[in-house]
């Protein structure tokens, strides 16, 4: 009997007799599901892992070489009680540092500043001065422990102090691992936190390229984030989609500067969101890595093949997490985990069950931490390599996703590029339309949210929560002031002005940007310097 004979003969008269639970059924991208895929649904071929076009994974043996890192994220206070709990993850086993910092950092504002106050500290660290990241740092072995920043508009800052503390170590600079997210572009699209106009940021991204090369080889100068454009509330292929139209941008620029693709592409790594529909989310992963593949090779003409593999890093969905009967998050979190570790990632943070009442307790993290560890030490999912390479169903989503996303690449390169559709709002209206149709859908209940929509509990029982005291934020700012006591304050301004007349001209501002940070001038005083000349980005309409 073949496909069409059974959906004809068995399954048809099937669903005429007994309904099934939907009128019909998509995933999050509004891409059908078919009741029963066949051989046929795989056109494009299954391949082999470690060989172009990497759907399979970058690597021949994947996870039986090597686990993936497991990297939480972690930041709250004052840079010593954060510094305390990244020492208690490590450990606990966690594998790599993944620092969050407080709003006024990611907008490049200082502590003491008025409009920073009652959020330092609040939903990551407060860091203002080169000592802050020092104290942060603390006890860490920078050559030994590979440090990711989840910092965007003012990365080149934050990682100018890394620069500068290793320096005071004497930590050779190519031995320095770690990732700054630095993906200023989906900051305008998604979240918030930018500072300049997106066309000179876009020059600071590859100033950060350029000088990478140059000074510090090892380092991932971007982490090119379809996290945040997800959380936002978009499908999983306009994740993809708009992810890569900014990636484009990005390497495009770099090439445009004079940069051989060859050289800086193999230090360009993603970061990934992990949702709930498990299937859609591996194929999310696969499309990625064969698409990215193509990409490279054929619009970048990259010819190291080390420069066509897809790295990235993958957190669990934050928006998936619920207030209500928030124990259920830990089910939520393993089943985007799973997805996570069957699609290929290289590294992995696990989201905390109470995350969507407070940041992380001890206890929290703890269990986030533990998930990760059961699936790599337990489960055994990663003792082969893409276990579900070959699946029917995950093969044809596969396809359809990455046909869905070079759709989206196409419109944005029609529009001008990343930059353009960005100014005329076309990314954010695409992510408001899906945002609005899954809450509707939610409402509806059309879609279920266990805990929210259905099956509630009468009454939920009180947690602990995890508060940061005001206090913390006192004495950051009473650190801050006292500091800028004690410095070189000639040297600090000074080291500024050169920044300002750099940003005026074609120099790369990372090495003036670095001179500032060792000169003593703080976060706020370095964007400062540089928004006098490249001004503020203003808020683009959308609707």
């Amino acid at each position: 009997m073949d496909f069409s004979k059974w959906r004809k003969d068995i399954y048809e008269p099937l669903i005429r007799k007994h309904a099934e639970r939907r009128p019909a059924f998509a995933t999050s991208s509004g891409i059908p599901v078919e009741p029963l895929y066949s051989p046929a649904a795989a056109e494009n071929g299954v391949g082999f892992p470690g060989v172009y076009p990497y759907t399979r994974g970058i690597q021949a043996s994947m996870y039986r070489g090597k686990l993936w890192t497991m990297r939480q994220y972690a930041g709250f206070g004052t840079a010593e009680a954060s510094n305390a709990r990244y020492k208690y993850l490590l450990s606990q086993g966690q594998t790599g540092l993944s620092v969050a910092f407080d709003l006024p950092t990611q907008l490049g504002m200082d502590s003491d500043d008025p409009l920073a106050r009652g959020e330092v500290g609040k939903v990551g660290v407060a860091i203002d001065s080169i000592e802050d990241m020092e104290r942060l740092l603390d006890g860490i072995p920078l050559d030994r422990v590979s440090v990711s920043m989840t910092i965007n508009a003012p990365a080149a800052i934050l990682w100018a102090m890394v620069i500068a503390v290793a320096r005071r170590r004497g930590v050779a600079l190519d031995q320095l691992n770690g990732t700054i997210q630095n993906d200023v572009l989906k900051e305008y699209i998604a979240r918030g936190t930018y500072i300049f106009p997106p066309r000179p940021s876009l020059r600071i991204v590859t100033d950060i390229f350029e000088y990478g090369e140059k000074v510090v080889p090892n380092w991932n100068t971007i982490s090119i984030s379809g996290y945040h454009i997800r959380e936002a509330g978009s499908t999983a292929a306009q994740e993809v989609g708009l992810t890569f139209a900014n990636a484009v941008c990005y390497v495009e620029s770099a090439i445009a500067r004079g940069l051989d693709p060859d050289r800086f592409l193999p230090r360009v790594s993603f970061f990934w969101n992990a949702h709930n529909q498990f299937l859609e989310e591996v194929a999310k992963f696969r499309a990625a890595r064969r698409l990215w593949a193509k990409l490279c090779r054929d619009r970048f003409k990259a010819k190291d093949p080390r420069s066509w593999m897809h790295r990235f890093h993958t957190q669990t969905g934050g928006s998936t997490l619920t207030a209500q009967q928030p124990l259920n998050n830990v089910a939520r979190t393993t089943v985007q985990a799973l997805a996570a570790v069957l699609g290929g990632t290289q590294s992995l943070h696990t989201n905390a069950y109470d995350e969507a009442l407070c940041l992380p307790t001890e206890t929290g993290a703890t269990v986030a931490l533990r998930t990760q560890q059961i699936l790599a030490h337990e489960s055994k999912a990663g003792d082969t390599v893409d276990p579900l390479g070959g699946s029917y169903c995950v093969e044809a989503l596969t396809d359809r996703l990455e046909a869905e996303a070079e759709k989206i690449i196409k419109k944005v390169d029609e529009m001008g590029g990343a930059v353009a559709a960005i100014e005329a709002g076309y990314p954010q209206r695409e992510i408001q339309r899906s945002a609005y149709a899954a809450q509707q859908a939610l409402e509806k209940k059309e879609e279920i949210v266990v805990g929210v929509n259905e099956f509630k509990a009468g009454r939920e029982p009180s947690m602990p929560v995890m508060k940061v005291d005001l206090k913390s934020e006192r004495s950051q700012v009473k650190r801050l002031k006292a500091y800028r006591k004690k410095r070189d304050a000639r040297a600090a301004s000074g080291a500024c002005d050169r920044l300002s007349r750099a940003a005026g001209g074609q120099d790369n501002l990372m090495t003036h940007i670095v001179t500032a940070v060792e000169s003593g001038a703080t976060v706020g005083e370095i964007a400062g310097a540089i928004k006098s000349v490249f001004g503020e980005a203003q808020h683009v309409r959308t609707v």
